[in-house]
């Protein structure tokens, strides 16, 4: 019977931590989109799948020295 004394504060502690948990989920949006992280699993995106913009040939801006003595 004594260690109902203890139980039943310490259950009312955790009960009023899990209600604190619940609330700050919801207004952190946690439960915003419960079905996206389901579906993006099924979808393989590999680094080497993606284009990379550091790929393309640098432009050139000016002429190079051979292309501009001539006539």
């Amino acid at each position: 019977m004594n260690i109902l004394y203890l139980l039943i504060p310490l259950s009312l502690i955790l009960l009023g931590l899990a209600v604190w948990a619940f609330f700050w989920a919801v207004k952190h949006d946690q439960f915003e989109d419960l079905e996206g992280p389901a579906y993006r699993i099924l979808f393989d995106e590999d680094d080497n799948d993606r284009p990379k913009d550091d790929r393309r040939p640098p432009e050139r801006d000016a002429p190079c020295d051979d292309e501009e003595g001539r006539d």
